[in-house]
Order: structure tokens, then sequence, then C-alpha cells
């Protein structure tokens, strides 16, 4: 077989090496180490690879917390220490920077990073009846696969919804047609637990029964989803109330329906919301812009420090539920939420907001190329904080923003908010 020496990690966590003047990609391989790999893609250029032995071993690799790793899919970098997830992120953030924009900050922010485990308050779980395998499989896909990981609990998701993995291949083995349940998504949040059941035909009455059930005995509340998201509803408990989270530094609860958008890690998003205030600096004077603002996730911090906010989401049934968020947090005088198509923004589009002092932005990994471009060169946001998914539309936005639109990067940093993943959240500081 195959030797490489390992050079570094590419964005996606996976070992880079050169061998014969062609870079290899090789999964489960750390920089430094000495690794016998096979391949399983092969292009003229590159080639992606798995490893088969570990001949040296880094001394940032450690034991996989959870025993499905390296089969299933969810997980990419269980096999590297904590400190080593985090650093490799931040250069993979300067890297983007660079590379696409051409840029570096002029301070490097500490990195934002929380308990590596328990964190995800949201997954979807695919569900399959694989008879081969003893019956209906929960969880998640394996690696380079559509079949479902043979799993029993999952270290990442809170230890309740983990322990339900089980119950809920049994639940779902008693169903009048289990092969028509294609997915299970999971919210969590304050003290409720939600799981939305997508199925693709009508329920039977024992069906829905067999669901009721399965809620009192588990404490959890069942939403159904027979087809688009719209179609989501409540099943059982008639009285459950709304999911919500908290924001603690600002006094702040913030309500959300199972499906709609909330980070997937509470505890990080509690410590990016506060850098981003610190960053900001919302002053009681100021008229603040939170463009892709959501449900108000940082609308309501940003109005918490005196600013007026107005915040524009694309999504009629977020910018509702900003609106009621804002009213059950008593800052409805001090916010303004509206739609528009942020995508598509342009110069008199952005103009008709009137005069923004500060600017949030806060995409999705598509990124705000249109909104950054129809900045105006005069009279626009002196500071602007932008969030993101994308290290590598944030680079080429920020690209645009120093070369076209007159702002330095003053600062960039990671957040941590998918431990063990190769997804990576940042916050960067513009200023004019």
């Amino acid at each position: 077989m195959p030797i490489a020496v390992i050079e570094s990690l590419d964005h996606e966590g996976r070992g880079v090496a050169h061998v014969d003047g062609k870079a290899i990609f090789i999964e489960g391989a750390l920089p430094g180490e000495t690794v016998e790999y096979a391949s399983y893609r092969r292009k003229p250029r590159y080639e992606n690879a798995s490893v088969l032995s570990v001949v040296k071993a880094s001394s940032q690799r450690v034991v996989p917390g959870c025993p499905n790793f390296g089969t299933c899919g969810g997980c990419s970098m269980q096999h590297l220490d904590r400190s080593g997830q985090t650093a490799a992120k931040q250069r993979v953030l300067e890297d983007a920077l660079w590379h696409i924009g051409r840029l570096k900050a002029d301070q490097l922010f500490p990195p934002i990073a929380g308990f590596p485990w328990a964190y995800r308050s949201r997954a979807r779980l695919s569900v399959r009846t694989v008879v081969s395998k003893g019956g209906a499989l929960v969880g998640f896909r394996e690696r380079h696969s559509s079949f479902v990981a043979v799993m029993d609990s999952c270290p990442v998701l809170p230890p309740p919804v983990s322990a339900l993995i089980p119950h809920l291949k049994h639940l779902v083995e008693g169903m009048s047609r289990p092969d028509r349940l294609p997915q299970i998504e999971v919210a969590v949040g304050g003290e409720s637990t939600v799981l939305v059941l997508r199925h693709l035909e009508a329920l039977s009455d024992q069906d829905r029964d067999r669901l009721k059930d399965f809620a009192d005995e588990h404490g959890i509340v069942w939403f159904l989803q027979p087809g688009g998201v719209d179609s989501t509803h409540l099943l059982h408990p008639p009285d459950a109330a709304l999911l919500s989270y908290r924001l603690p530094d600002f006094n702040l609860e913030l309500a959300f329906h199972p499906t709609e958008f909330t980070q997937v890690n509470p505890a990080v998003n509690r410590v990016l919301v506060r850098r981003a205030m610190t960053l900001l600096q919302p002053g009681a004077d100021e008229r603040i812009g939170d463009l892709f603002c959501g449900l108000g996730n940082f609308s309501l911090p940003i109005a918490t420090m005196g600013a007026q906010v107005l915040g524009i989401e694309g999504s009629a049934a977020l910018v509702a539920r900003a609106r009621q968020n804002a009213e059950r947090n008593g800052l409805a005088s001090r916010c303004e939420f509206g739609v528009a198509n942020l995508f598509a923004a342009t110069e008199e589009s952005i103009a008709a907001l009137g005069r923004l002092d500060k600017l949030l932005i806060d995409p999705p990994r598509e990124g705000a190329i249109a909104v950054v471009k129809a900045l105006p060169s005069s009279a626009a946001p002196w500071r602007i904080v932008y969030v993101s998914c994308s290290p590598a539309t944030l680079a080429r936005d920020a690209a645009v923003l120093v070369n076209e639109k007159g702002y330095r990067l003053a600062g960039a940093g990671i957040a941590n908010m998918f431990p063990h993943t190769s997804h990576l959240e940042s916050i960067a500081l513009f200023e004019r």
C-alpha cells in the first residue's frame, strides 16, 4: 500500500499530502503523520483516499469518542484533539481570507469554543428499513453513502435525545408503512424536545395513537410534516408550548417553531452573540441594521443596548417571529422588521432603508455579495460586523468591502459551532 507524509489539513478536515507531484486528500490523517492509505477516487491532478494505518502518529491524535466514528458521516474530526480542531479551523479562515480575498485581518480574535459533546440541539435523522441490518435504522447517513449508519446512540446529541434512538427504531418498526417515513427532525429548546416526523403517506389512526403514546412515555412533542416545510403541524400533546432558547447576558428568551432556523449549538451561540455586541458596540443614539436577521438572534441584543434596530429577512414567517420575540421581551418600540430579498439588493433598495450607523450581517452560506456591492461609497455604515458560516463567501465579500467600499478588515476569528466536523462559523469586523 502507498505511504504518504501529511503536510496540512484542508477545509474539509482531510490530511493533504503530495505523492509523485499529485495532491492526495486523505481522510483520517493529521499533519505530521506518516500513513498508509487507499484511494477511492482518482483524478488526473488529485486523489481522494482513506487511512489504512498510521505509521507515525501526531501528538494531537486522540481516540474518537464515538463508536460510530469512521462509518457515520456526521463527524469527520473526532481523531483530532480539541485544540487541534480549533487551530485547524482558524487556519481555514486565514487561508480563505488570503487566497480568495488577498486580505489579512489587523487582529485575530480569540477562538470561540464550547464543550465538544452533547452540543447539538438540532439534527435531521434519516430513517430506513433494512431487513438485512435488523429492521429499522434511525440516525445519520454513512460517510460517502446514502445508507443510514447502524447506531444506537450519538454523543454529539443531548443525552436524552441520543437515548431515544433505539426507541425510535422500535416505534418505526411498528408503524403501518415504515418505508414511507424518511426522516425525523430533532429540535431541542428550553425544557422541550420536539420530533418532526416526515411522512410520505397519510398516517392511520393506529399510527397516530402509537406516536401519542410514545410522546407521553418519553416526554417529547410530536410534529408531523406530510409535505413541504409549511405543512408542519403539531400532533401531540395539544397544549405544547413553543420551543425557546435564552440569551442570559441580555436577559432574553427567543421562541421558535421547530422548523425555523436557529443555531445548532446554543452555548456557542450565546458567546458568539456576546462577541458580536462587543465588536458592534451599539449606542443609544444609533440606528443599526441587522440583515438576514432571522427571528431576532442579534436584533434583540442590539435593542437591549439602547439602539434602534432595523431587521431585514427574506422569510415572512421569520420576520413575524422576530416581531413576536421583540414583543415578548418588551423591545417592540426599539425594533422594526421588514421582509426583503437581500440576494437581490440594489443601491436603491439599501438606500431606502434609511440612515444606518452600523450594520450586522449574518447571511446563509451564499454570503451577502449583493448587499456589500450595494452599500454606498459615502454615508455608509461606519462599522460592520459580519457573521458567516462560509469562510469562502466571507473572504469574497470582504474583498469588496475593503477594495471597493473603503473599509479595513479590523479583525476576524472563528467560532467552533460544530465540534468534530469541518464546518466553522466566523465573525469579522470592518471599519471605515
